[in-house]
């Protein structure tokens, strides 16, 4: 086909599910920063070190505290502390 001169190609987009980030993702526009996540769990304990990512309180009880593993994240919902390629159920 050929518009003024110039010929359209008729690109076909295949998107999939990343499970890392679980967003819909094009193949062709996958670089290494398209996906941000969490590279850890959402845990509930306390950390080695006691005080690293948070202070509890004297009457709270020792698994109070909810954080990403990776980065120390209190919010399940915070924007991911990484990033990287998509990576799709497919891969």
């Amino acid at each position: 086909m050929e518009k003024d001169g110039v010929e359209q190609q008729n690109k076909v987009v295949e998107e999939k599910l990343c499970k890392r980030c679980k967003q819909t993702y094009d193949i062709i526009s996958n670089n290494s920063s398209s996906c941000r996540f969490h590279p850890s769990f959402f845990v509930s304990r306390r950390h080695d070190d006691q005080k690293r990512y948070y202070e509890l309180g004297p009457d709270d009880p020792p698994y109070a505290a909810k954080f990403f593993d990776c980065c120390g994240a209190e919010d399940p919902n915070a924007a991911g502390c990484t990033t990287d390629f998509h990576v799709s159920y497919d891969d």
